[in-house]
């Protein structure tokens, strides 16, 4: 029997669209971006702004009210403890009548001596305790290599030893400040006397740089009659840098002396690495930008590369801070954007070989903003859904979104 053409025109207009039919309910995959699980290296980290500072600065006042000369430093000019000369002052004629001055004088040298005693005491218990902290270092240190004593020990005893030095250094310098107060307290002393005829030059006092370094402030250029305590220059050595970084106080107790911090957006090309020697035992209000209250602590941090590597840095500089709470240089890991709750659990979808969705349990560890340890549940290689919606199912077929 033959058809004619209409009827043969209806039929696969039917089998059209039929077959329009079974398309349109047949299951469409989804399109998602995908991730891998695999190795590599994770940091958790708090990210704080922090600043530059100056760890050992002097102010040079006046010892004794005077005339000064122009200052003739800027910042930035080098200076040479007891040899660079900073001011001079023209002293102001002692009144004989005043004896209230004398015994002023007389009673700030005795403080100033007293000062240097104490200084000097601080600096030999802070030697003594370098010499200990050193010797222990290498006991630890020895013990270590022949498999006697654990990493922590050893880094717990190169952080003592680290900490010790820098007391050390702390203390001696204070140990020249003193002995400058003690030469300025004897200067203003002669000068709280009558003059008895000496001559002009014998008179004036040139004020030496107590440190060597460089000046960072100018606070009086020009000549003019001041009177005793005004401040006129502060001189300290920009090399010698630390940084604080105020931080949450809830962040700040998982902070420890020794954490590794990374510097970046500074200036410069190369990140810098920097070591936590401090979490400040107080803390402060601040108002944050959104107007809250926030409890915050300070952070004080070492420069553990050279000079040569951050030689554009300066006091009171902006520098950005990653803390490091933990860190591992091989950890297996999903991208964090994959993760999701599932009742009280943490889940992902990982993709099977027939392209479909399969929900996952998994246990995780240590996790930041990118990734997440994975300490059950994946291995290396598998194929998670990042950013997973709503609409995405156990069981469901997926395809990866094309990537401009």
């Amino acid at each position: 029997m033959r058809l004619s053409l209409g009827r043969v025109i209806g039929i696969l207009g039917a089998i059209a669209l039929l077959g329009g039919v079974v398309y349109g309910f047949m299951p469409r995959p989804i399109d998602v971006d995908f991730g891998d699980v695999a190795f590599g290296p994770l940091l958790v980290s708090v990210s704080e702004d922090g600043k530059t500072r100056i760890k050992e600065k002097y102010i040079v006042s006046m010892p004794f009210p005077g005339r000064i000369d122009r200052v003739l430093l800027d910042p930035g000019d080098e200076v040479t403890a007891g040899e660079s000369t900073l001011i001079t002052i023209q002293p102001s004629e002692p009144d004989p009548l005043n004896e209230r001055l004398e015994l002023e004088a007389e009673a700030r040298l005795q403080a100033s001596e007293a000062a240097l005693k104490r200084a000097k005491a601080t600096a030999e218990k802070a030697a003594a305790e370098k010499e200990w902290a050193d010797t222990n270092f290498e006991r630890i240190r020895k013990l270590h290599d022949q498999n006697a004593a654990t990493i922590e020990r050893r880094v717990d005893a190169e952080l003592l030893q680290r900490s010790r030095a820098k007391d050390a250094e702390a203390a001696q310098f204070a140990v020249e400040i003193a002995e400058f107060e003690v030469a300025m307290a004897q200067a203003a002393l002669v000068r709280a006397k009558p003059r008895q005829g000496r001559s002009t030059e014998d008179w004036m006092y040139q004020v030496a740089s107590p440190v060597s370094g460089k000046v960072l402030r100018v606070f009086q250029e020009s000549a003019a009659t001041l009177a005793t305590g005004t401040p006129v220059i502060e001189i300290g050595d920009p090399a010698d840098l630390e940084m604080e970084i105020d931080v949450l106080s809830q962040d700040a107790v998982q902070i420890r002396p020794g954490a590794k911090v990374y510097v970046e957006h500074w200036g410069g090309d190369k990140v810098l690495i920097g070591t936590v020697r401090l979490v400040e035992p107080g803390g402060f209000t601040k108002i944050s930008a959104l107007g809250v209250e926030e409890q915050r602590v300070n952070v004080i941090a070492d420069f553990s590369v050279p000079v040569s590597e951050r030689v554009t840095l300066g006091d009171a500089y902006r520098v950005d801070a990653r803390i490091a709470l933990w860190e591992s240089d091989r950890v297996l890991q999903v991208p964090s954007s994959a993760l999701f709750r599932f009742g009280e659990e943490w889940c992902v979808f990982v993709v099977d070989k027939s392209a479909r969705a399969r929900r996952q349990v998994v246990q995780i560890g240590h996790r930041n903003a990118q990734g997440a340890e994975i300490l059950g549940g994946l291995s290396e290689g598998n194929r998670v859904i990042l950013h997973p919606g709503d609409n995405l199912k156990d069981g469901v077929l997926v395809s990866e979104r094309p990537r401009p």
